[in-house]
């Protein structure tokens, strides 16, 4: 019998082709990425103010500048379009004319269904959000089925890569305490295994304002640090930006009645934890959440923030903590 090598291809004939991101690390495009957390611990409205940005360019909340401007199709399975997505995404400054979503009152929308191309493609989307993954399973599909998941799963992450779109789905935890957290989102673990970026938001135990997002997994690039962000039920979302945390502990020392100056003290912390960052950008988050810039200024103070000048900009610095000398 005469083999065909139709079936086969040898990888030096393969060209070689870079990763493009939509947000790098953690949000790739052409791929799958999954986004999961625990209910009310902020994903929706961290993905709308990620499609927001990228609907009117800018910067995303790590500082880095995006490279160009996307149309997005954000399909929410539980929130109503008119009085909670459009809404949130106005607060977001989202430019809403590059903002589609599928109607699917008449027929409901899956995973394998061909509307999701079409409009990919029609709309030319560079980010498609689904929310949440749960909803959009096909009714004879068993999410505890390797096979029927990866199967799913496939014919969705090529039409991510066709069109070269990024494709975040939401995902719910389950409620277990225990174990890694890759494996409490509901569903079987190759919806996880099948995406190429895996993301997890958690709320700092101590404070419940502050959120973390941070990666679980991550296959085509090297993990990042963790991005932080407040909800205020007063003034709303915040990005913190990139800061430390401890994985395990997931908290910060903050008291949830804490006074102004004690979250500025710990805001400016978590800020500063990683880079430095412009005064004038520090002012104006915090300013966002209530903060002032005379207790921000009286705190700068209290805990030795050094400042300086670079390129006619003025920077923030956190000096490192002193080590402590046992004396004989």
């Amino acid at each position: 019998m005469m083999e065909n090598k139709e079936d086969y291809k040898i990888y030096s004939t393969v060209e070689k082709q870079e990763v493009e991101w939509l947000w790098y690390p953690y949000i790739p495009y052409g791929k799958l990425t999954l986004l999961q957390g625990d209910p009310g611990d902020g994903k929706s409205t961290f993905m709308i103010n990620i499609a927001s940005a990228l609907t009117r360019g800018g910067l995303l909340p790590d500082g880095k500048k995006l490279e160009q401007i996307g149309n997005v199709i954000y399909q929410g399975a539980e929130d109503n379009v008119g009085d909670t997505i459009k809404p949130r995404l106005e607060e977001a400054g989202a430019d809403c004319d590059r903002v589609a979503f599928i109607d699917d009152a008449d027929m409901g929308l899956t995973f394998i269904d061909d509307r999701l191309e079409k409009t990919i493609r029609s709309f030319q989307a560079k980010l498609l959000v689904l929310d949440p993954l749960q909803a959009f399973m096909p009714s004879n599909a068993d999410m505890q089925n390797a096979s029927h998941v990866r199967s799913i799963m496939r014919k969705l992450g090529k039409v991510a890569e066709k069109h070269k779109c990024a494709v975040v789905m939401i995902g719910h935890m389950t409620k277990s305490s225990g174990g890694k957290r890759l494996y409490r989102g509901l569903g079987s673990i190759d919806i996880a295994a099948i995406c190429r970026s895996v993301l997890m938001i958690s709320r700092d135990e101590k404070n419940p304002e502050i959120r973390y997002m941070y990666q679980v997994k991550s296959n085509l690039a090297p993990e990042s640090n963790a991005v932080g962000f407040v909800m205020n039920p007063d003034k709303g979302f915040q990005w913190i930006g990139k800061c430390n945390i401890d994985k395990r502990a997931e908290a910060v020392v903050c008291s949830k009645k804490a006074t102004k100056k004690e979250k500025a003290s710990e805001y400016l912390r978590i800020m500063l934890s990683v880079e430095d960052v412009p005064s004038a950008e520090i002012i104006r988050r915090m300013d966002r959440i209530g903060i002032k810039e005379r207790t921000i200024r009286t705190v700068q103070k209290e805990i030795g923030i050094e400042a300086y000048r670079k390129q006619g900009t003025w920077y923030w610095h956190m000096p490192e903590p002193e080590e402590e000398v046992d004396e004989e």
